[in-house]
């Protein structure tokens, strides 16, 4: 048997995508992973086979920064970047007109170059990454049934009256002029209308015969796979879910870093906090120094993951902090006592896996309405990137290091739930309930 793994070329949406594929390998069958060059070194180390599909015009192998990625593509992350300065309703807003570039490139050139693909490989099963919509119409158009995976917080899937990229919750702490919502929420609406209708000329010219989509935001594949905790989740929204699963989690292995590891053989009783932005949003060193201020003043042993930051714009590193352009993640957190992050899902899924209580300071996208849903379960805070204080970090820091009664408890419930690589298992039923590819 054989599984296609479709995903774009990001570090952040591969490894959760081939995590889930290695459900597949333990049980001695073919794994082929369809993505771009700069991935090609994480799909050898899971093991798998690969064949060389662009999706888009940018890529990201562990960090991004402007000047790595094509013409047009680099100003484009200059301008997300300066958006999230401005705030989140202007980075909502940019996220949203930049909306088709970045989710629909040739989606009828790329389609055709991914059937290519599926006839090559021959594959029994498909997973695709639910935001590479021209996949997506491929095997849409072509009768080529597939998982449709969204890594991301489940609202990337709108369902009811919901419009993409319009968050359908928001933290404590951001509360926008509802002027400024109205205007997001109609440039959603018109985005929403624009990108239907590309969806819907280049499903007219790979297959005349289908039925046009009135959202193409609203597509789904045969059947919906979660890359998230059901415990997490509205159950009242769940209910409007296309047939689905929650796999809970995708949490990869790690290999073993010698330096990582020695540090953490450190005797010292001081809880460790863990710090990173992802592959993205650390390019706000504004907001990582404010952090590593915060956290100069608790009692804590810190390890902080820069990015694309300098580490010298954070200020004086204690002598027993570990600082770092990258780090395991995955590692740390299992040793952590409190996460401060951006909010991105892979970050909330693996700290809910180690049972990490999370520190939010969300930019864009699907991270408001992850933020959101930590704070209703009692599993985190969230405060605004761009206006908190050194000072109101580190109350938020403290409180959450105390983090006990019944939050604990649910946490470390939620923890057992989702151990011993339970989502790859999960979505490997799932996939196998649904009838081979035709």
């Amino acid at each position: 048997m054989t599984l296609l793994i479709i995903s774009p070329d990001y570090a952040s949406h591969l490894f959760p995508l081939a995590t889930l594929g290695t459900a597949w390998l333990e049980a001695g069958e073919r794994v082929v992973v369809a993505s771009g060059p700069a991935t090609a070194d994480i799909v050898a180390a899971f093991g798998f086979e690969r064949v060389n599909l662009q999706l888009g015009r940018g890529s990201n192998p562990g960090t991004i920064r402007a000047e790595d990625q094509p013409k047009g593509e680099d100003d484009a992350l200059r301008g997300f970047f300066d958006a999230t300065r401005r705030g989140m309703v202007d980075t909502l807003r940019f996220q949203a007109e930049a909306r088709s570039s970045d989710l629909l490139w040739n989606p009828v050139e790329v389609a055709r170059e991914v059937q290519r693909v599926v006839a090559e490989v021959r594959p029994d099963h498909v997973i695709v990454d639910h935001l590479a919509f021209s996949a997506r119409l491929a095997l849409l158009s072509a009768g080529v049934r597939h998982a449709d995976v969204v890594i991301g917080h489940p609202s990337a899937l709108p369902v009811g009256d919901e419009v993409y990229g319009y968050p359908p919750d928001w933290p404590v702490a951001f509360r926008p002029e509802p002027a400024e919502l109205d205007s997001l929420h109609r440039t959603c609406e018109d985005v929403r209308d624009s990108f239907t209708r590309q969806w819907n000329d280049a499903l007219l010219a790979l297959n005349p015969s289908m039925v046009p989509s009135t959202d193409a935001f609203q597509e789904a594949g045969d059947i919906l796979l979660l890359n998230y905790p059901s415990e997490l989740h509205d159950p009242k929204r769940a209910e409007l879910l296309p047939p689905h699963a929650f796999l809970g989690s995708a949490v990869r292995a790690e290999a073993v870093d010698e330096e990582v590891e020695r540090w953490l053989a450190d005797e010292s009783d001081q809880p460790i906090v863990y710090v990173s932005f992802g592959s993205f949003l650390s390019v706000r060193g504004d907001v990582l120094a404010r952090v590593a201020e915060a956290l100069r003043g608790l009692d804590v042993r810190v390890a902080i993951a820069t990015g694309a930051t300098d580490p010298a714009e954070l200020g004086p590193i204690p002598g027993s902090w570990l600082v770092r352009g990258f780090l395991p993640q995955v590692t740390l957190l299992r040793h952590a006592a409190l996460a401060v992050t951006h909010g991105g899902n892979n970050s909330v899924t693996e700290a809910m896996t180690a049972g990490v209580p999370l520190l939010v300071l969300p930019f864009s996208t699907d991270q408001f309405a992850g933020a959101a849903a930590l704070e209703t379960a009692g599993f985190g805070l969230s405060l605004d990137p761009n206006v908190v204080s050194a000072d109101e970090l580190r109350v938020a820091a403290e409180a959450l290091l105390a983090l006990d009664g019944a939050a604990r408890l649910r946490l470390d419930r939620l923890r057992a739930s989702l151990a011993d690589g339970e989502g790859p298992r999960r979505a490997r039923e799932a996939l196998l309930a649904v009838p081979v590819v035709g």
